[in-house]
């Protein structure tokens, strides 16, 4: 039996499931399928599939757009390994990705979903490093992506996901949730008392959003998921979710005293200054550094918004009189409307 199914849902990518498939022709261990599901894209990608057929052991199906989660659980139904790997279209596999995995599933059999962290490679831009350092310094998510240092558990994600398959069915796949879906994914397994595990040597390539702008949408969606996940999972929610929400409204807050006590913005300086030498220090690249504050801050403001816009929508204003009173209001109003 194959050991490990590789799954890859994808929406108009082409060229970033060749790079992918690339990168997994070239794996150490050559004992896993490869099961690429095109979610109703435009631009399909079965010509560039085709190229790897006489060397990867690869399937292509073609379905309805229906996200990322029934997409997965789709490529799941097809599946024939004991383990189910998940990949984004947008990452590149280290040649001994399968080899670690092997090594680590051999010596913690019991291991239940399992995941790794993410990072840069050389041949990204500096726009990609730079979202990348955001993305995985300490200073910004805390580290619960995989570093070493966390303020949180970890929890797999889809770019890099691994499952028993035999779990995989017990707890019902992915759900429907646009975004969130993984960590929603992480949280059942452990609620149905399966070990989950970080592997620190099975990292992947992870090229992300190539601007700026699609990457404060992308960190904008994961605070309105965070929101969603906490509705679902109370104990879920922990201070590291809350404080770039914190950051959006202290930096709010300090603007208008500031006119009167400039000092204050020495505080916003100063952590400007932290990233900026932080980043220094681990991409050794003043463009990338720059930068790197630029993607700090988007993404601090970007989560931090979606998540403060979902708490409000979802949490406070359902509860507040006021709020159903002028909902009344404007059906009245509407109905006013209808007569005439």
């Amino acid at each position: 039996m194959i050991d490990f199914s590789v799954i890859v849902p994808v929406y108009n990518r082409p060229d970033e499931v060749d790079e992918l498939l690339n990168s997994l022709e070239r794996q150490t261990c050559k004992d896993f399928e490869v099961i690429i599901v095109e979610d109703g894209s435009t631009l399909p990608c079965d010509s560039v599939v085709a190229k790897y057929t006489s060397s990867l052991n690869i399937r292509y199906f073609f379905k309805e757009n229906s996200g990322p989660g029934p997409s997965r659980n789709f490529g799941a139904d097809k599946s024939r390994g004991s383990y189910l790997i998940f990949f984004d279209s947008d990452c590149v596999i280290p040649e001994k990705y399968f080899e670690e995995v092997g090594k680590e599933l051999d010596r913690l059999p019991d291991t239940g979903v399992f995941g790794g962290a993410d990072n840069a490679s050389d041949s990204f831009t500096k726009i990609q490093k730079a979202i990348n350092y955001s993305m995985t310094s300490f200073l910004t998510t805390g580290g619960i992506r995989g570093g070493s240092k966390r303020l949180d558990k970890f929890y797999p994600r889809t770019f890099n996901l691994g499952v028993k398959k035999d779990v995989f069915d017990d707890v019902r796949g992915f759900s429907a949730m646009r975004y969130g879906e993984d960590i929603d994914f992480s949280i059942r397994v452990i609620k149905a008392g399966y070990s989950c595990r970080f592997f620190p040597l099975a990292w992947v390539y992870h090229k992300r959003r190539t601007d700026l702008r699609k990457f404060f949408r992308q960190v904008h969606h994961s605070g309105v998921a965070r929101i969603d996940l906490y509705i679902l999972y109370p104990e879920s929610l922990k201070l590291v979710h809350v404080l770039p929400s914190v950051f959006v409204a202290g930096n709010i807050l300090l603007l208008v005293p500031s006119f009167f006590l400039p000092c204050l913005l020495l505080l916003i300086a100063f952590f400007t200054l932290l990233i900026f030498v932080d980043s220094l220090i681990r991409n050794r690249s003043l463009a990338i550094s720059g930068l790197s504050v630029a993607a700090c801050y988007i993404q601090l403001y970007g989560y931090g918004t979606g998540f403060i816009k979902s708490f409000i929508n979802k949490i406070v204003l359902p509860f507040l009189p006021t709020f159903h009173i002028s909902r009344l209001f404007c059906r009245r109003c509407d109905n006013g409307k209808r007569k005439n």
